[in-house]
């Protein structure tokens, strides 16, 4: 008996398959009949029943935070970049700066946002520099944010006044070397870019210069014109290379592994005989974390895509920027990387931000 019904159970399942397969055959015929006949009417029923977080992105305006006050090279390139993403889109992006804390504000704002890709962050180097610095910050620098793509990077011009009797960094190291402590250098507040690269700079060199703490790029670039700073890591502006065209500065060289188009006269600090010094500027889009890989990998896509736009490319040039891709697996090594590097820095230069 317990063979007989267990044939006849086997039985009743492949009936049951067979009819399982015969309901599946037909509602698909069902399916494709209406699809041919009301192509309309399945389109709509299939945008109604996908899930929420398969939806075209971007479906409602971005806004792209930037940690700085509005004007200098973050603000630029997210307005170039957030025009660039409206045609293409169709969706507003809005250019939100949100200055102040040593980019604590804004960084903290990203991470606090929704994590849908409706707001982003256009970051910088001081991304990694700062957290080095300040204790106890309300986010994490690597752990609470996710690497999109990198869109611009650009070298720093080691300038200095003319009364300073230098024209190779060879007779800049030497001359340095003579007088420890006489030479003064302005930096854009303590623990910054141009702080970290002059102290760089005089670790490998083997000098010691005295350091002039300016509350922004312009007031340092106007003293270092008028004489009262002898020298300036500065990052690239556009009004810097006028001046030094025209003699007002003198530049010794430049940070990077390759000379600059506008300079092509002033080498490396490699080829000037200062090798291990590679300090670039960075600028990259960041999202705060859990944000869809399906997200991230749309807005990743496209940027390379605006980057090799020669009207894109011919803008940044204009502001003294080198376009910079990467992948976000790329990017999050370089931060990484740069996280490191500073660290080791500002332990070696026993570097503290001043309030």
């Amino acid at each position: 008996m317990d063979g007989e019904a267990s044939a006849n159970a086997g039985r009743g399942e492949q009936v049951r398959e067979r009819k399982s397969v015969g309901y599946r055959a037909a509602a698909q015929e069902v399916l494709m009949t209406a699809a041919r006949m009301f192509p309309s009417l399945v389109l709509f029923i299939g945008v109604m029943v996908a899930p929420v977080g398969a939806q075209i992105y971007p479906n409602k305006p971005i806004r792209i935070i930037i940690p700085f006050p509005p004007g200098g090279a973050p603000t630029i390139i997210a307005r170039l970049m957030g025009d660039k993403l409206t045609q293409s889109w169709g969706q507003p992006v809005i250019v939100d700066n949100r200055g102040g804390g040593n980019t604590v504000i804004g960084s903290e704002a990203l991470v606090k946002s929704p994590p849908d890709g409706s707001t982003l962050g256009l970051m910088t180097s001081a991304h990694v520099i700062y957290p080095l610095l300040i204790p106890n910050l309300p986010y994490d620098s690597i752990k609470d944010f996710t690497p999109i793509a990198t869109l611009a990077r650009a070298e720093l011009i080691l300038a200095v006044h003319p009364s300073v009797p230098v024209n190779s960094l060879q007779e800049l190291v030497a001359y340095a070397k003579t007088r420890p402590g006489q030479l003064n250098y302005a930096s854009v507040g303590s623990g910054g870019m141009t702080h970290l690269a002059t102290e760089s700079f005089s670790t490998l060199a083997g000098v010691k210069m005295q350091q002039v703490p300016y509350k922004g790029t312009a007031p340092a670039f106007t003293d270092l014109v008028g004489g009262q700073v002898h020298l300036f890591f500065s990052p690239p502006t556009a009004a810097l290379v006028p001046f030094i065209k025209s003699g007002k500065l003198k530049a010794i060289a430049v940070s990077g592994e390759s000379r600059k188009a506008a300079l092509p006269q002033v080498p490396t600090l490699t080829e000037g005989g200062l090798p291990g010094f590679d300090i670039k500027v960075w600028y990259g889009i960041l999202a705060p974390l859990h944000v869809p890989r399906r997200i991230i990998d749309t807005i990743a896509a496209k940027v390379p895509k605006i980057l090799a736009s020669a009207d894109m490319k011919e803008r940044l040039v204009n502001q003294e920027l080198d376009p910079f891709i990467s992948t976000p697996e790329q990017f999050a090594a370089l931060i990484r990387d740069d996280t490191a590097r500073f660290a080791r820095i500002i332990k070696e230069g026993n570097i503290k931000l001043e309030n």
